[in-house]
């Protein structure tokens, strides 16, 4: 995706691999995370009567206006978060989840994302509510280590909050670049090509927490189980293993797959299954993909197809999902 809302934003990471496996596009689609528009114009084009795009950004709606206008009536625009989703429509033919943040907001360094880009240390996607430079410096460290730990897996968690309560006792922490000068002072550097800069999973941890990503992400999933007419297809595409595994974890569940009782415990009554899977494996980006967008790297696939069972409740805690103590649902 690109920042210029005058510019046609590049192919998005496995649109390729959803139309192939979703083809003929037909009907009413979701995209629940619009960012540029990049799935939300490829729908569209491929075939899709109308789609709805979703996104908390206000940016990404300003950005609409432009490009979506040759659509006219067959792109419908929703700024609210896609845990929302089945209150903005109903009955529909597919749900697209484009999980994390968007290059469009990477590339902006005033909205704080990006490690690589001095600015405000915010991050929040809908620019509202409580930014990264508030949690930074008003969290105990060991909320900090917490959410370090939990939400970007940092096995150095303790001694990084360590390290920013020591900091913000002299000033406040207020920039990317203070942020990331005090994470490359108590970190050893990476000395091997194509490792990962010291900062990103403290960044990745940080914007999780701002925008409460994984409770949007099951809230999420189950209002694409209430908004799909059976026959409906649920594609998600996620970029880190831990979002990947609440995915798995609620599609396998949903298909009846995730498992029996055993000697210990007794089975329990099996609900008829509201998806059924179109791979029971997830599904990367082929050679050509790798070759024009490293993006897509770590970049996986899941598609459901939903069926006529009624829909049901599932906690964060039933996922696996990463929760802070106290905020647990």
């Amino acid at each position: 995706m690109t920042s210029a809302a005058t510019s046609r934003p590049h192919i998005p990471v496995l649109l390729g691999a959803i139309l192939e496996r979703v083809a003929p596009v037909r009907g009413v689609w979701i995209d629940g995370t619009m960012g540029a528009g990049g799935y939300t114009r490829g729908f569209l084009e491929a075939g899709a009567a109308k789609v709805i795009g979703i996104d908390r950004d206000p940016l990404a709606h300003e950005m609409a206006v432009e490009w979506g206008a040759e659509f006219g009536a067959r792109l419908e625009l929703a700024q609210t978060v896609f845990s929302k989703l089945d209150d903005v429509a109903q009955g529909v033919d597919g749900v697209l989840l484009d999980l994390g943040v968007s290059s469009m907001q990477l590339d902006q360094a005033e909205r704080g994302f990006s490690f690589m880009k001095d600015g405000p240390l915010d991050m929040r996607m809908s620019q509202e509510g409580r930014s990264a430079r508030e949690i930074v410096n008003e969290d105990s460290e060991e909320q900090l280590a917490d959410i370090l730990y939990l939400f970007g897996e940092e096995r150095a968690s303790r001694r990084i909050a360590r390290a920013i309560g020591k900091a913000r006792e002299l000033s406040q922490i207020t920039t990317t670049g203070q942020l990331v000068e005090i994470i490359e002072g108590v970190m050893p550097r990476n000395k091997k090509p194509g490792q990962s800069h010291v900062a990103t999973r403290s960044f990745q941890a940080l914007r999780i927490a701002v925008n409460n990503e994984f409770g949007e992400l099951v809230e999420g999933l189950q209002a694409a189980e209430r908004a799909l007419k059976p026959g409906g297809t649920l594609a998600v595409v996620s970029f880190h293993s831990s979002e990947d595994r609440v995915v798995k974890r609620f599609l396998r569940d949903r298909a009846g797959l995730s498992g029996g009782g055993s000697r210990y415990a007794p089975l329990q009554e099996v609900e008829a299954p509201t998806f059924e899977l179109k791979s029971k494996k997830a599904i990367g980006p082929d050679g050509d993909e790798l070759a024009q967008n490293p993006r897509s790297r770590s970049a996986l696939l899941r598609l459901a197809v939903r069926t006529e069972a009624p829909a049901r409740h599932v906690t964060a805690a039933e996922l696996g999902a990463p929760e802070l103590e106290g905020r647990r649902s």
